[in-house]
């Protein structure tokens, strides 16, 4: 593999210029250089691609012939495998966030096409990098709390009408149909990198609507939100919860075998609260002590990146792990296990929370099992006996909700196909 360096960038092109924005205005910061965008919303890719002096391009595959060493996938959440896929087979690293998959079929072929390229294909899962999370894998690591049992991870983002409706233009976008269990990988991705636990089971519920709801005027069809329980592979137990509640969350927490750490649910959100109980407390040690950690290097890029730091280490991972040719913490592996989290847990939210098993994709007797799993929610693979967005059912929205998102979206400029 040729090495990159300031003086040999790494060519990338960046796909979504919504969300990707970020990572194509971030990877000069690791050594990058943004060669080329890839959108269908042609006015908006137009004025992006004008911002940044970059090729532009609608055609995803005329985009991959563009001369570059590598992608960043920003498109829709749950469309992400076969362009990933496309994108290992062209010869090129790719780096892709949200959800690694849409269903568990899509899963078993990307293990395969990342294994059969060798390439570097890194889940962009920024929440574990904030600086209390990196702080907390440390203290995790130096023994500082034990050995995990119980952990906790709350990602719950609430919207009113008209900001939910900006970000979902279109009556199937995927925020429009995504089930509740979906959305995990903000809550669960950062105990995962802190314990180096990986999921093996799961037991979910899900949240219904509110008829005592005020803010009707948003066309989603799923619920507002659910809590997942899993068994890690330790045997500790993971509780998961959030999506779109009032009462804006972000929270960690882990118990273990001689400690707790959690970061602050008020005031400072960015302190670390570290507790031993009495007859824990070591020579030196103190029963329990707040602070506010700063991140383990790269600080000042971090501090001035979006979401806390997390989207420059998660690109500045990806750049390190193509220079080195090492396979990254956040492989598609661990993107994987988030991804069956999500639809193993929307399967148990829709049988009253029993269990289902996570299936390791790491294995290709397993992977033989699931590679005809065409499960799927979302309306583009709807068809005979696959699931609803919600416990309720279709959920179909309101004409006066349908209205009211048609005129943001006339707003904003987006044209409804």
């Amino acid at each position: 593999m040729t090495q990159r360096s300031a003086e040999n960038p790494i060519r990338v092109g960046v796909v979504g210029v919504g969300r990707g924005s970020s990572f194509a205005k971030g990877a000069q910061f690791v050594g990058m250089e943004l060669v080329a965008l890839c959108d269908t919303w042609e006015e908006k890719l137009r004025d992006v691609g004008k911002q940044l002096n970059v090729t532009t391009y609608t055609d995803y595959d005329k985009f991959l012939e563009h001369d570059m060493d590598a992608v960043m996938l920003a498109n829709y959440f749950h469309q992400h495998a076969p362009f990933a896929i496309k994108a290992l087979r062209a010869g090129l690293h790719v780096l892709s966030e949200t959800m690694a998959c849409g269903t568990v079929a899509e899963g078993v072929a990307l293990a395969r096409a990342v294994e059969q390229s060798g390439k570097i294909y890194l889940f962009a899962e920024n929440y574990p990098y904030f600086a209390y999370n990196q702080e907390m894998r440390r203290l995790y690591h130096a023994g500082e709390v034990g050995e995990m049992q119980y952990g906790e991870g709350e990602y719950n983002h609430p919207f009113d009408s008209h900001g939910f409706n900006v970000l979902s233009p279109g009556m199937n976008h995927w925020r429009n149909w995504i089930p509740s269990t979906y959305y995990c990988s903000h809550a669960l991705a950062p105990i995962m990198y802190i314990t180096d636990t990986h999921p093996v089971s799961v037991n979910a519920v899900s949240i219904p609507r509110s008829n005592r709801d005020t803010e009707k005027l948003y066309i989603r069809r799923g619920d507002p939100g659910a809590i997942i329980l899993c068994r890690m592979n330790n045997a500790s137990v993971v509780r998961i919860m959030g999506l779109t509640m009032r009462g804006h969350s972000v929270w960690y927490r882990i118990h273990g075998t001689r400690g707790l750490m959690e970061n602050l649910r008020t005031e400072d959100k960015g302190a670390l609260r570290v507790m031993h109980e009495p007859w824990d407390v070591r020579e030196g040690e103190q029963s329990e002590r707040i602070y506010t950690p700063d991140f383990p290097h790269h600080a000042e890029e971090a501090r001035a990146a979006g979401h806390s730091g997390g989207d420059f280490f998660t690109i500045y991972h990806f750049a390190e792990a193509i220079r080195k040719n090492e396979t990254p913490y956040f492989d598609v592996y661990r993107g994987l296990e988030m991804a069956m989290v999500a639809i193993q847990g929307w399967r148990s939210c829709l049988a009253n929370g029993a269990p289902f098993e996570i299936p390791d994709l790491r294995q290709e007797s397993v992977r033989k099992q699931y590679e005809d799993d065409n499960w799927s929610p979302w309306p583009e693979h709807r068809g005979r006996q696959q699931p609803p967005p919600s416990i309720e059912g279709l959920n179909p929205p309101s004409e006066e909700a349908i209205a009211y998102a048609r005129q943001v979206w006339k707003e904003m400029g987006y044209e409804e196909d």
